[in-house]
């Protein structure tokens, strides 16, 4: 290895977060945290029955060749919440992918809110992204992403870069759920398809487990009110919201109506800010 490739390798990020929550006379409590490298937890409450979760990425965002792991076991009849501090950047790769793992496990009656704030990925940024979901058949899950290919407001554009996300859900052992987006090399153009994002700048995905007609209802009742394209589907106990706008402004509008529509226990409060 040359001297300019340790220098390198020696900068770049580890961080990994293994929280476990249990219920407790009436509330959720956490059982165990553990924290290594730039990854820190927070909790802002500690009387509330729902337990909540802040994720904070001391290293001030993610570049080429990091690598993050966060597991969160959330025991029988417990409520979690997980948020993020801001949203993560992800910045330009010079060689390797940023690697990010996310294990979630959800026990008979818990409930699981899983809603960071957005991921930004800056041009030529490399991410390989993957949630592994392990729910019991009486657990409940709404899981919210977002990516914004670039700062509209800054004037930034994604030409560049790779962006592999693979999801997999796992419903008491059986795979309920199941898809990878890879989107590489010239990212702009791809999103400039007609079939793919239409230009826009800004997509979401939103997993509601379960979910049913229900959900596709108050979905479509909020008609004209999105800025951008929202979509959902319904099968076997699972609903699924698309996302597609111009922007980060006009996406996190639209993400806030999804989320407050579908979930009554309210946004985070760093949502709000």
């Amino acid at each position: 290895m040359q001297e300019k490739d340790r220098i390198f390798a020696a900068n770049r990020a580890r961080g990994r977060i293994a929280l476990g929550v249990v219920a407790a006379e009436g509330r959720t409590r956490r059982m165990h945290v553990g924290e290594e490298g730039s990854l820190r937890v927070r909790f802002p409450n500690t009387t509330a029955a729902e337990c909540e979760a802040v994720i904070v990425n001391t290293a001030g965002g993610i570049a080429g060749g990091d690598s993050f792991m966060l597991q969160v076991d959330v025991g029988a009849g417990a409520e979690l919440v997980v948020t993020g501090a801001a949203a993560e950047k992800v910045y330009r790769a010079i060689d390797a992918d940023a690697q990010m793992q996310v294990r979630l496990s959800v026990a008979d009656g818990a409930s699981l809110r899983w809603l960071p704030q957005e991921t930004i990925l800056f041009d030529r940024a490399q991410l390989n992204r993957s949630f592994d979901v392990e729910l019991a058949e009486g657990a409940s899950l709404l899981l919210a992403e977002a990516v914004l290919f670039g700062r509209a407001a800054m004037g930034e554009r994604v030409e560049q870069g790779r962006l592999v996300d693979r999801w997999r859900v796992r419903r008491a052992g059986r795979l309920v759920f199941a898809e990878t987006l890879r989107l590489e090399d010239g990212i702009a153009d791809l999103l400039a398809g007609p079939a793919v994002a239409k230009g826009a700048a800004a997509i979401a995905t939103v997993l509601l487990v379960p979910g049913g007609d229900d959900a596709v209802a108050k979905l479509r009742a909020l008609g004209e009110q999105f800025g951008g394209e929202v979509g959902i589907s319904a099968w076997n106990g699972i609903a699924v919201a698309r996302l597609c706008a111009r922007d980060g402004a006009a996406l996190r509008r639209d993400l806030i109506a999804v989320l407050s529509a579908l979930d009554r226990k309210g946004l985070p409060r760093l949502w709000l800010n």
